[in-house]
């Protein structure tokens, strides 16, 4: 899976997890689980000495020097998360889903088939044949600029930022809502560009005090 420069803090255990089979001087303390922003990764973190980390914090994870990751533990499953965890990170996904929409929207204008009879667009819970047919007609007439002008263009589509979490969900779980397994990634570690011009601007990560 690609590695995340950025994530978001989804729940902070100061004294590590209480319910892990480990003696409480050896359990590993200062830990977060945490979100990537880009890639969707759920991953654990030690929080170095001295430092503090909060639910919906930005924090720096990349290559460069971290200011308040010491190193990642692990990568995490869905049911690895606490239950605070969990609920913070529909929350989380919420306000990425918003703020990263140009990469969505470039999603629904550029996706095309998985397989002769699958296309992407049919792995959104909601979209069936019909949808995928009317969306994939409608763009090639203009492309679609926003989730607002999807919605408009298409009629009776289901909320797409609530599909697009949802499917984010259904990947990191391995499951959809039926208990079928996921077969396929759309979302989470796979790349998805921005449109040309629209790309966010990266952050420095802070340089620490010596």
């Amino acid at each position: 899976m690609p590695t995340e420069d950025y994530a978001i803090v989804l729940d902070y255990l100061p004294e590590g997890h209480a319910d892990m089979n480990v003696p409480q001087y050896r359990r590993e303390k200062r830990v977060a689980q945490i979100l990537g922003e880009e890639f969707y990764s759920l991953l654990e973190v030690a929080v170095r000495e001295g430092q503090n980390v909060s639910q919906g914090e930005h924090i720096y994870i990349g290559k460069a020097t971290r200011e308040k990751v010491h190193h990642i533990i692990r990568r995490l499953n869905y049911d690895d998360l606490t239950s605070t965890g969990k609920v913070e990170l529909e929350y989380t996904l919420e306000k990425l889903v918003k703020t990263q929409e140009p990469k969505f929207v470039r999603f629904f204008n550029e996706c095309g088939p998985l397989t002769t009879r699958l296309h992407r667009l049919e792995l959104l819970p909601g979209i069936g044949k019909k949808h995928m047919w009317d969306i994939t007609k409608s763009r090639t007439e203009k492309k679609f600029e926003s989730f607002k002008e999807i919605s408009e263009r298409i009629k009776l589509l289901p909320d797409i930022e609530k599909m697009i979490i949802k499917r984010i969900i259904w990947e990191l779980k391995g499951i959809d809502d039926r208990g079928e397994q996921i077969k396929y990634k759309i979302f989470v570690g796979v790349p998805l560009p921005y449109p040309e011009g629209m790309e966010p601007i990266k952050e420095e990560p802070k340089a620490l005090e010596k």
